[in-house]
Order: C-alpha cells, then sequence, then structure tokens
C-alpha cells in the first residue's frame, strides 16, 4: 500500500487521537505538577460610618483578589511537584496507619478507602461477569433453535439498558418500602434498613454490575461457540468425554482469546465504576477513584475546585489499570508473537 493511501486511512483517526486522547491526557498530567489559584493582596481599607458632629472611621487589613483589567481574578501557575499526590495519598497518615495497623484508620483517608472498594468492585465482578456470560452462552447453545431467539432477546436486556437507570431501578426495589425490601420484611417479619450501612450497599453495587455487564460476555462467548471445531467435539464425544470434560478441554481452550478479551475491557471498565456511586447514592458509605476524581473537580462553597488534586487522582487512576492490564497484555503478546500459540509459526 502506498504511504499516502496509508495516510489517507490512518490520519484521521491518528488526529483524532491525538486531540481527544493525547491531548488530554498530557495537559491532566501537567495540571498534576501545577496549582492555579487566584492571585490575592493584603490593603488597607478605611470604612466611615456617619457619626454626631464627625464621622466614625475605621481602619482594617483586607485581603482580596488582585483583579485585571477587565474585572477578573489574575490567575498565577506555580509548580508543586508531587504535592497533589501527596495531598491525595496522605503518606504521613498512611505511613502512620499501617505501622500500628490500624486498617480503620487507613480507610478514612479518601484515596485508600475509594481504592479498596474499587479493587474490590473490580475482582470480585470479573469472574462472576466472565462465568455467568459462559454459562448462559452455553445453556443458550443447547437450546432449541425455536427458543434461542426469545432467550437471546431477555438475555440482552440488562446490557440494553443505561448504566445509571439501572442502578436506580435496583436502589428503588430496596431502598425505603420498595417491593424487595417490603418482600424481606413480610418474610423475615423484621425491619430492613438495606441503604443504611456500606457492606449490603456493596453487595447491591456488585450485583448490579455482574447482571448489567455478563450479557456482553454472554454475546461475545455465544458468538464464540459457533466456530468450536465440531469434528473435535464429536471425537471426545466418542472418547468418552463428559459434557464437563468437553468443556474443560475443548470449548474453554477455543474460547479462551475471547475471555481474555472479556477480562481486558471488563477490567478497564470496572476500574472507572462512577455510575453505581451515583445511582445508589452511596457516597456516605462508598466511594471509588473515579467518583473522587468528580468530587475533587466539584466546585465547593467559594466556587473553588481542586483541579491539581484531580489531576493526580485520575493519574494514579491510570497507573491502576495498567498494573491490572499488564498480566492479560502480557498474555496476548505472548499468544500472538512469530513462534507463539496463536503467532504465525505456531503450532499446527
Amino acid at each position: 500500500m502506498k504511504f499516502r493511501t496509508f495516510a489517507a486511512f490512518v490520519g484521521p483517526s491518528l488526529f483524532l487521537m491525538f486531540v481527544f486522547i493525547a491531548a488530554p491526557l498530557v495537559s491532566v498530567f501537567w495540571q498534576s505538577f501545577h496549582v492555579t489559584k487566584a492571585r490575592f493582596e493584603t490593603v488597607e481599607v478605611e470604612t466611615c460610618t456617619p457619626g454626631f458632629l464627625k464621622p466614625t472611621c475605621v481602619t482594617e487589613m483586607v485581603t482580596r483578589p488582585v483583579l485585571d483589567e477587565h474585572g477578573q481574578p489574575r490567575l498565577e501557575t506555580r509548580f508543586t511537584g508531587f504535592g497533589s499526590y501527596r495531598n491525595v495519598l496522605e503518606p504521613d497518615r498512611t505511613l502512620a496507619a499501617l505501622r500500628d495497623l490500624d486498617w480503620r484508620a487507613l480507610l478514612t483517608i479518601d484515596f485508600w478507602k475509594a481504592l479498596r472498594f474499587t479493587l474490590t468492585f473490580t475482582l470480585i465482578t470479573l469472574p462472576l461477569v466472565i462465568g455467568g456470560g459462559l454459562v448462559i452462552a452455553v445453556v443458550v447453545n443447547n437450546v432449541a433453535r425455536s427458543l434461542r431467539g426469545p432467550v437471546i432477546f431477555v438475555s440482552l436486556l440488562p446490557f440494553i439498558i443505561t448504566p445509571v437507570i439501572g442502578a436506580l431501578s435496583i436502589r428503588w426495589l430496596f431502598i425505603g418500602d420498595g417491593i424487595m425490601t417490603a418482600f424481606l420484611e413480610w418474610w423475615l417479619e423484621r425491619d430492613i434498613a438495606m441503604f443504611a450501612q456500606g457492606g449490603t450497599i456493596e453487595l447491591l453495587m456488585l450485583f448490579y454490575r455482574v447482571w448489567h455487564v455478563a450479557p456482553f460476555a454472554f454475546v461475545v462467548f455465544y458468538a464464540g461457540l459457533q466456530t468450536v471445531n465440531q469434528d473435535t467435539l464429536e471425537s471426545a464425544i466418542i472418547d468418552g468425554a463428559s459434557r464437563w470434560e468437553r468443556l474443560r478441554y475443548v470449548v474453554i481452550p477455543h474460547l479462551m482469546p475471547l475471555i481474555v478479551f472479556v477480562a481486558l475491557i471488563h477490567l478497564m471498565d470496572a476500574y472507572r465504576v462512577f455510575e453505581e456511586v451515583v445511582g445508589f447514592s452511596s457516597q456516605a458509605h462508598v466511594i471509588s477513584l473515579q467518583w473522587l476524581t468528580y468530587d475533587l473537580l466539584t466546585p465547593d462553597d467559594s466556587g473553588n475546585r481542586a483541579i491539581s488534586r484531580a489531576s493526580a487522582s485520575a493519574m494514579l487512576t491510570m497507573v491502576g489499570i495498567v498494573i491490572l492490564l499488564v498480566p492479560l497484555l502480557l498474555r496476548t503478546w505472548r499468544d500472538q508473537r512469530p513462534g507463539g500459540p496463536g503467532g504465525a509459526g505456531g503450532g499446527r
């Protein structure tokens, strides 16, 4: 292919990736090492009030922002190094909590509280999503052809629902006098407050994520099942392999590239969990790294935003995603390189 033709195809994509991915990423990285604040000055102000014979005047020192010619506060940007990262990680409190093995104190720090939930949420839902999607795919693949269409349609409904709407729907089932809460109270003959503690909220968030994402894994695995070599399956049946043995030694190895693909997508998506925190209103009990960044960007009562700390939190979130993806990326690279199991020159 000529270079001009190649550039015509690839150029627009590279340009959009630079504008919407590379440039914002560089900007966030730069902002995490700098703090931009309004410039203030301390001036002497005399205030006079009318009085008998002569006014009463009071002189006091007032701190006020420096304004430019347009009446807007003048901003100044200064390099702070790893100051924003220290403000997010709070190393002094962290080391003290680790030294005393005081996990409660450690989880009072917003970053470590968010990291604990984010890792728990990601690593627990990953096997459940993959396992649930695989089970649904195998079941649907063995259902009579006349029933596959309706079963597939019903199975895809959770994935079609908008994430925030789905989270709110699950929340409304259990909060206050929701249908499920009323049923549990009738069945157990006791009052239940599902949203009064972080543990039950976290369980509902885990359930929602698996319920919402498992259909995506099902679609991918179901497509992969259509490409399984039938001769190999028939040979396994003739050799006396059970259904479980055929699944373990024939189907799963065939689907392994798709399992790695689903795991990559889910890790990237689950580590950026945000909709569940908003939908379940769990900020008082459970927060995620993505929500922490959003909270730092939310203006306070004075209208100020902690942009530098939010940038540092975002960069730390990206580092965590990369660390989680490294094992899967290494496996994919080994499988696809020449001489590897899936690369050119590999096994026949």
